[in-house]
């Protein structure tokens, strides 16, 4: 998912806390919330470049 008012952050859903939705950084790290109506599913080009970076995070140890 893409949070649209925090410089198009892209995040996992983890589900909702109250008129938010909880979103976690695809390499790890603090969950946010963000209101429904900034986030939209990521493309094809965004999802790639999270799982890439996903990836590299995690064959340097950041990440299981």
């Amino acid at each position: 998912m893409v949070d649209t008012a925090h410089a198009n952050r892209i995040g996992e859903f983890r589900g909702l806390a109250g008129p938010y939705w909880s979103l976690r950084p695809m390499c790890g790290g603090q969950e946010w919330e963000a209101e429904p109506e900034h986030v939209r599913p990521a493309d094809a080009t965004e999802r790639l470049r999270a799982q890439n970076a996903r990836c590299n995070a995690r064959s340097r140890g950041e990440v299981l």
